[in-house]
């Protein structure tokens, strides 16, 4: 348990953080800030409540200012608009970018230690908002979409073959979006490659369902975008950090030469613990593989060199 985890914005992927946060005891102190006046304090209030049937200490508070949040161990951000029924991640770009500099700029200023965890979309190109604007170290910016892209992909599997999720080995790199890279060489069922399991044409449209799986859960609910799976995505990686778990997790970061590429967030496969990013590891990828990430790369650099910061 560390003292304090901020988690910036207090909408559905945010109070649902918060909430799972605090159900796991991560740290003493939840603090959920939103520009709304009241949500955040409404929302905060109402979870803090839970705590005696829930069965955890762990205080929830909510503000509309910063003042609280000071000398945060961690802090998620999920502030932003959400998608909308056909728009892309980055028809988010403008606004979205302009309300991760104002947050991470009041990072800087309140929790200047603190390990950033980027979830608001466009997510690659956030991160670098992020990183840019309060000038971390790469250990301590990274972003949550190979968590969630994983997720999606492995949940889908385990639902054509009938088995449990929990006997599926699987990693997706890349950008999060539509040029996502799920890992086919190394999709294992309990060690069992998945071309042993199922047919190719099967696996390739599953894997399609992933990189559509945000859009596919916008055109459901018409009015918002998934907050379960990214909620979860969270967490998982702020349980690794707080708890030291060195766990290996496919994460956006920032690359300095990994994978032949530089200046640029790219989800790889990363080491996380006490220290935030503790080390990415560079595997090899099919000649298949290989060119997709690279096409990955290439559609985030396309919104960077567009961004104004």
């Amino acid at each position: 348990m560390v003292n304090k985890i901020t988690v910036v914005g207090a909408g559905n992927v945010g109070a649902t953080t918060a909430q799972r946060i605090a159900e796991k005891s991560l740290g003493r102190t939840v603090v959920m800030v939103d520009v709304v006046e009241g949500v955040p304090q409404g929302k905060g209030l109402d979870q803090w409540e839970s705590a005696p049937v829930e069965g955890f200490d762990t205080r929830v508070i909510g503000s509309n200012g910063y003042e609280e949040t000071a000398g945060s161990d961690i802090v998620v951000i999920t502030a932003g608009i959400a998608r909308k029924p056909g728009m892309s991640r980055d028809d988010l770009l403008n606004t979205n970018a302009g309300i991760v500099k104002s947050v991470a700029e009041q990072i800087k200023a309140t929790s200047p230690n603190a390990i950033v965890i980027v979830v608001s979309n466009p997510l690659d190109v956030m991160c670098h908002v992020a990183k840019h604007v309060t000038g971390f170290p790469r250990e301590r910016v990274i972003g949550m979409a190979g968590v969630l892209d994983t997720a999606r992909y492995r949940s889908f599997i385990a639902e054509a073959l009938d088995v449990s999720v929990r006997d599926i080995q699987a990693m997706v790199l890349g950008g999060h979006g539509d040029t996502m890279v799920p890992l086919i060489s190394y999709t294992t069922i309990s060690g069992i490659p998945i071309t042993q399991l199922m047919p190719r044409e099967q696996l390739d449209a599953i894997v399609q369902r992933a990189r559509d799986g945000g859009a596919e859960i916008v055109k459901y609910l018409k009015t918002g975008s998934a907050y379960y799976a990214p909620s979860s995505g969270a967490v998982e990686m702020v349980d690794a950090i707080v708890h030291d778990r060195k766990r290996i997790l496919p994460c956006a970061a920032w690359l300095e030469g990994e994978y032949g590429m530089s200046g640029l967030f790219l989800g790889v496969p990363c080491k996380l613990g006490k220290n935030g990013l503790e080390k990415i590891l560079e595997i090899e990828l099919t000649a298949d593989e290989r060119t997709a990430l690279d096409r990955s790369a290439q559609a985030v650099r396309e919104p960077m060199s567009v961004l104004s910061l």
